[in-house]
């Protein structure tokens, strides 16, 4: 199964999510590089999954770090991107952040940054720098010493604040940022909710209550609800509130997307004119796959300020997600020229827009227009591969070679993608073998580990596919993508359906939404028998993810259980947007031949 990992267009919702969030005083913007495209799959064989961390959140986590470096806000920037490291446990984006958090002096997400760099790559002599610089800093800063009691220091602060009149509410938002680093969520819900108590006229002190409760734990915790007692403390003290309005939203998403929907409705029935609730509105829109409802609140709010290039970027995203590509060109064409965005982010989307079209010359030329850094690296291995595109392999090849790949991680990249072009020439055995000399001068490189695995795969080599896959899941026992491919090799391939089944239940724990993972725990099912089953599995998989691979599966099954018309109708729709699609073309020969 693909799941083109060339570019997220898939997680376009990230990115308008992104967009949305910082076109508003948001109360993410209290809590919370390398691009997304740094940690994207390799890509290839037609069952490989995404590689591990590439799921809507991470992404949404790396696009809040990007943007927000582009508006010049690097705290927040190096929240998202430290966030996005813990989740991913990726040395490079623990790195990033590090360097992102010192540049921002925040000394505290430096330090949790450092500490996960330094798990990751023990022999990296930057983070212990930096380890060492923070704890020298602080013994002679000021800061509270080691052993005071930080409650009695804090609630010193705000008694002080309190005094100089206006300055309390201010002192309550700054109290959760202040926090932030602390590992224990539930202590410091505990400890802003005691703080809060003497000030129960203070709006922002509900708030900061709010936040830390939300902050604890899923929607189903006991603090769940004591976040909304507070929020609503607050809005009913300052009605209207921006922060607040946004804070409640999040609560209720986290319990139900239909709940924060209805709350910004009706609040926009009595304030029609809230950017900030029409912008929140457009994000659960776009959370609840309602994606025409949310471009018409963007396309009303950018209607009303032209100027606001941010809402027209939201608009071109959501062109892509509903593959509307003639629009989403036009958007971010007029982009381009008013120059808006850094880093060549939508000249990159420019190119890649050219390319989902198949106009591969057009792609290559675009590709190529985009700026140095690190979005132009990518678009160079892009071009490379548009080169491979038409036909032109042996130049693609030579052009590889002369890019300037100067750390091993670059190195690699440029080895997957000849491989790549290889194996889009249809020379599987000649990829096989250059990443099998990759993998030889770069001894369990994940990414590796996982390309070496899927193109032996390719070739009937399950023995070394299995054996890569388990060492793959041996250094990353969470990558869901690995234990997923595994998975389903053994299941398609062998008669180990229920050792395979294990493989995709734990994949499946830890990524319960992803569309390739329901894709196999349904042709798991079906391998057993368990048509209805697997017929639920397989539409939820294409709910999630329209595919012609997905519906190769879901077609069978319902071929299988004898509803054969709705199969043919399935198949027939999928293959006029994928006419050439392998594993579509072999299941409609073989069933209906």
């Amino acid at each position: 199964m693909t799941a083109d990992p060339r570019f997220p267009f898939h997680a376009a919702t990230a990115v308008i999510a992104v967009v949305l969030a910082l076109s508003a005083t948001t109360a993410v913007a209290q809590s919370r590089t390398s691009p997304a495209a740094d940690i994207r799959a390799p890509a290839g064989a037609s069952r490989e999954k995404p590689a591990e961390g590439l799921s809507a959140e991470l992404m949404y986590r790396l696009l809040v770090g990007d943007v927000a470096l582009q508006r010049g806000e690097p705290a927040l920037a190096a929240r998202a991107y430290y966030e996005a490291a813990r989740d991913s446990r990726d040395v490079r984006l623990a790195r990033r952040a590090t360097e992102i958090a010192i540049a921002a002096r925040q000394r505290a997400i430096a330090g949790d940054a450092a500490r996960l760099w330094a798990e990751l790559d023990p022999a990296a002599e930057r983070p212990r720098q930096v380890l060492a610089a923070l704890s020298g800093a602080a013994a002679g800063s000021g800061d509270i010493a080691p052993g005071t009691d930080l409650k009695a220091e804090l609630a010193r602060a705000l008694a002080e604040a309190a005094a100089a009149g206006s300055r309390l509410g201010d002192a309550f938002l700054q109290l959760n940022r202040l926090l932030a680093g602390e590992p224990d969520k539930m202590a410091t819900f505990r400890l802003v909710r005691a703080l809060a108590q003497p000030y129960p006229n203070v709006p922002e002190a509900h708030f900061a209550v709010a936040f830390a409760a939300y902050n604890t734990g899923p929607a189903d915790s006991p603090t769940a609800a004591i976040a909304l007692q507070a929020v609503d403390r607050a809005l009913a003290q300052k009605p209207g509130w921006d922060q607040a309005v946004v804070l409640k939203t999040e609560i209720l998403a986290k319990q139900s997307l239909d709940g924060a929907a209805d709350y910004l409705v009706g609040f926009l029935k009595a304030e029609p004119g809230s950017k900030v609730a029409l912008s929140a509105l457009a994000q659960v829109r776009i959370q609840q796959k309602r994606y025409a409802d949310a471009l018409a609140i963007l396309k009303g709010l950018w209607e009303k300020n032209r100027d606001n290039r941010e809402y027209q970027f939201g608009m071109a995203m959501l062109a892509v997600q509903m593959k509307d590509w003639a629009g989403a060109e036009s958007l971010f064409e007029d982009l381009r020229r008013a120059e808006y965005g850094d880093d060549g982010v939508v000249e990159l989307y420019l190119a890649q827009i050219a390319e989902e079209t198949g106009r591969f010359e057009l792609a290559l030329e675009r590709y190529r227009d985009v700026p140095d850094g690190e979005r132009g690296w990518a678009a160079k291995l892009r071009a490379a591969a548009m080169l491979g595109k038409l036909g032109r392999v042996d130049e693609a090849r030579r052009y590889l070679a002369d890019l300037p790949a100067v750390t091993a991680e670059q190195r690699i990249q440029v080895e997957q993608a000849e491989a790549q072009i290889l194996r889009d020439s249809g020379d599987t055995a000649g990829a096989f073998a250059l990443l099998t000399q990759a993998l030889a001068a770069h001894p369990d490189d994940p990414d590796l580990l996982y390309d070496v695995a899927m193109v032996a795969e390719k070739l009937g080599r399950l023995d070394v596919a299995e054996e890569k896959l388990s060492r793959l899941i041996e250094l990353k026992p969470t990558n869901a993508h690995a234990l997923n491919a595994l998975g389903y090799t053994l299941v398609d391939r062998t008669p180990r359906i229920a050792e395979g089944l294990v493989l995709i239940e734990r994949a499946l724990a830890l990524a319960p939404d992803d569309p390739f993972i329901l894709d196999s725990m349904g042709w798991a099912q079906f391998r057993m028998g368990r048509l209805d089953e697997a017929e639920a599995s397989l539409r939820r998989a294409m709910a999630e993810r329209p595919d012609p691979e997905i519906a190769a599966h879901l077609g069978e099954v319902l071929w299988a259980k004898g509803d054969r018309a709705r199969a043919q109708d399935l198949w027939d729709a999928q293959l006029k947007s994928a006419p050439d699609n392998a594993v579509l073309l072999e299941t409609v020969r073989r069933l209906t031949r």
